[in-house]
């Protein structure tokens, strides 16, 4: 079977090498342009792109899709299959009726829930128990091709977006070999999504980062680990505009206002919330480093 992949971030990389340790025929790569990365902005290509050079697969990185050049590129490797994970762009009809076998993508959800870009996120910040990684027949319609199979996994207890990243990861790659080898067999199943039970998951922004008390403390902390890494959760202290990483939340009753500090001390800090507390116990002052709450205490003493 002959493979043309696209994929972009280290989630697509993952699955890229599962491809390639298989043994199977990869005869090229789509990933997105190189980009300005840290403070210096130097420019750092994608993960697929580094795993692909090093395995010695062509890479292409095109900047339009529609004008015909990319699908006559595609069409002249020949490929069987094209298998999508995380690229960033939306393929026009003209490619995806390329490959005789199909375009396959892997999607960070149990989809129909969660469909868009940031699927894993919006999981962990909706409190969602249960999750997974979804393998479907790609459709012009974002997210609504029919579905060929699925791997579930649990949401940990205070589990952030980045880890569940990286165990979802793996499952993608697993759930994309399987598929392919389904394909070539000829015993993939299909089965068309319920549209009526679809959600929606937006990119991130910073303005979805800022912590409103007033909400309960479990909303609260399911933000916190769902903005992790990034914009990463943002949230009033004493007046500091702090970043937090770490908390945990109580149904203790609280008569304070919302944002209220009620305690600090080697816990963390105690903040009132709509239906309890949030303890804060990781965070990151303007201009500082992260680290434990505990520790900026030491050289912040804060008051209830």
């Amino acid at each position: 079977m002959r493979v043309f992949f696209m994929g972009t971030p280290d989630f697509a990389a993952v699955s890229l090498r599962a491809l390639l340790d298989r043994g199977f025929e990869v005869v090229g790569v789509f990933t997105q342009p190189d980009k300005p990365v840290g403070r210096k902005q130097i420019l750092t290509p994608p993960p697929v792109k580094t795993l692909a050079l090093e395995r010695g697969i062509e890479v292409y990185q095109p900047r339009k899709l529609r004008d015909g050049t990319a699908a006559e590129l595609i069409r002249s490797k020949k490929p069987d299959v094209i298998a999508v994970v995380a690229y960033g762009r939306i393929l026009p009809r003209e490619i995806l009726d390329i490959p005789p076998m199909g375009c396959v993508n892997i999607h960070g959800s149990l989809l129909p829930k969660y469909r868009g870009a940031a699927p894993i996120q919006w999981a962990v910040i909706n409190g969602e128990a249960v999750t997974g990684v979804t393998a479907q027949y790609m459709a012009e319609e974002l997210d609504a091709g029919d579905i060929i199979g699925t791997k579930k996994t649990a949401i940990l207890p205070g589990e952030t977006s980045g880890e569940l990243f990286e165990r979802l990861a793996p499952l993608g790659g697993e759930l994309l070999c399987e598929t392919l080898d389904a394909i070539a067999s000829g015993t993939a199943k299909r089965t068309s999504q319920d549209s009526s039970l679809a959600t929606f998951a937006p990119p991130l922004t910073k303005e979805m980062a800022k912590i409103d008390f007033s909400k309960s403390g479990e909303s609260i902390v399911h933000l916190i680990c769902g903005m992790d890494p990034w914009p990463v959760a943002v949230g009033e202290i004493s007046g500091v505009s702090m970043k937090i990483f770490k908390a945990f939340s109580t149904k203790k009753p609280v008569t304070k206002e919302p944002g209220t500090i009620l305690s600090a001390g080697k816990a963390g800090i105690e903040l009132a919330a709509r239906d309890g507390s949030v303890t804060v116990t990781e965070l990151q002052a303007p201009g500082g480093k992260r680290m434990a709450a505990a520790d900026y205490l030491r050289g912040h003493p804060l008051c209830p």
